[in-house]
């Protein structure tokens, strides 16, 4: 897999298993290249490739399926519905996605919060689980419809420190074991212990700007 982004940061694996951080000083804005990587914002020049394909080559209607069926999301804020079950919300991002059948939604919703060690929750509305288990909720989401690519968002930001090493421990297992790219977006180091690669924003924007100079 492939992801290239305005000529200055390619990331190639033979084997998926890679977890990437973005790491990105206080002050630092990573949201228009987490929104390029996924398709969003639309770049001023260059290619940028997912999985072999060229996402802005993509009529509009097409990018957001390809979206839909290749980049899962997971965010600081969770973003749960806060009427529906643990299990619930995991199932309504495969029925949104139409990848997974019907008949096999709710098996894999299980599956993925067992394995991210929530068998006991799948019940349990957002507001009757801690933190850390609404972001392993959020985590299944993202994973729900076997995304090639999972792009996370600060997931930590608004946990404690021994809640955020459970969580990413966790979460970079399950990503390991399912063969997913992970790239996680964060400002804060104890996010770099686990990755393969650590990205720093300040020298991407170094490389770039002493490009555009050459």
């Amino acid at each position: 897999m492939a992801v290239a982004i305005s000529r200055c940061l390619t990331w190639s694996t033979s084997h998926f298993r890679r977890a990437a951080v973005l790491f990105c000083a206080a002050g630092a804005a990573p949201e228009k290249l987490r929104n390029l990587v996924a398709g969003v914002t639309l770049p001023t020049a260059g290619t940028i490739l997912v999985g072999g394909t060229d996402v802005f080559a993509l009529p509009e209607a097409r990018r957001d399926r390809f979206r839909a069926e290749n980049v899962g999301y997971v965010f600081q804020t969770f973003n749960l519905f806060s009427a529906l079950s643990a299990l619930e919300n995991v199932i309504l991002a495969m029925m949104f996605a139409g990848v997974v059948p019907h008949r096999e939604q709710r098996r894999r919703a299980g599956d993925l919060l067992a394995r991210l060690g929530l068998s006991e929750r799948f019940a349990h509305k957002p507001a009757q689980l801690s933190r850390g288990e609404q972001q392993r909720v959020a985590i299944a989401r993202a994973l729900a419809n076997s995304p090639s690519l999972v792009l996370a968002d600060e997931p930590c930001a608004s946990l404690d420190a021994k809640t955020t090493d459970e969580v990413l421990a966790i979460f970079l297992a399950v990503c390991r074991q399912d063969n997913k790219t992970l790239l996680l977006v964060s400002h804060d180091e104890a996010a770099l212990g686990g990755a393969d690669r650590v990205i720093d924003m300040a020298e991407l924007n170094r490389t770039e700007a002493s490009r555009e100079s050459a």
